[in-house]
């Protein structure tokens, strides 16, 4: 079975398009969710936070993402700290998931993969970008937050062109653009290049 990482940066709709993979009968491991739960669920996740951020993060076991985010964002060596001991957690768990899985190719939607550097355990990256300008007007209105703010999470992302050039395929999603014919084709292609390894 072949993984397939599915990126892009904020805003550039990622979500819509591993909806449509989920259509198509393709698992789709989406990291930003499953990392906010396993902060909550993971013992050594939540341990080594409390150590770092101290024990007021969590009340009751349960995370307090807006205290948190304010100590990390306060100081961009904590988004290092975090990233240290959310991102390799997250990375096996998507990998145990994969195996799980028994459809030709499985799909792991996330926000972070050469940021993480979680490209090294996938076969394939599909790229999802956007006009920056769009994925500033979607930001805003999905998370009701300000120009820039959007601007200053797109800023702490690799850039957009550098992060296309380094997927294997990528889809235009500017709102324009029809997404599932591109979609189509990449499906087609990976199930071609499986049968091929097959043969």
């Amino acid at each position: 079975m072949l993984k397939i990482g599915l990126t892009g940066g904020i805003g550039s709709g990622k979500s819509t398009v591993a909806k449509i993979f989920e259509v198509l009968g393709i698992p789709v491991y989406y990291a930003d969710d499953r990392a906010k739960f396993l902060m909550n669920h993971n013992a050594t996740i939540q341990a080594k936070i409390t150590e770092a951020f101290g024990s007021e993060v969590y009340e009751n076991g349960i995370l307090n993402r807006k205290l948190l985010s304010a100590k990390v964002f306060a100081n961009p060596e904590n988004t290092a700290i975090i990233n240290n001991i959310v991102h390799p957690i997250t990375i096996a768990d998507a990998e145990s998931w994969m195996l799980q899985q028994t459809t030709p190719y499985a799909v792991k939607e996330a926000a972070l993969i050469f940021e993480a550097h979680a490209e090294k355990g996938l076969d394939l990256i599909i790229g999802v970008t956007a006009p920056e300008a769009v994925r500033i007007k979607r930001t805003m209105q999905r998370d009701g937050i300000t120009e820039n703010e959007v601007k200053a999470r797109i800023a702490k992302q690799i850039d957009d062109h550098t992060k296309m050039q380094q997927c294997d395929f990528v889809i235009i999603n500017d709102g324009s653009t029809l997404i599932i014919p591109q979609l189509l084709h990449i499906h087609h292609t990976i199930l071609q290049n499986i049968e091929r390894l097959h043969h």
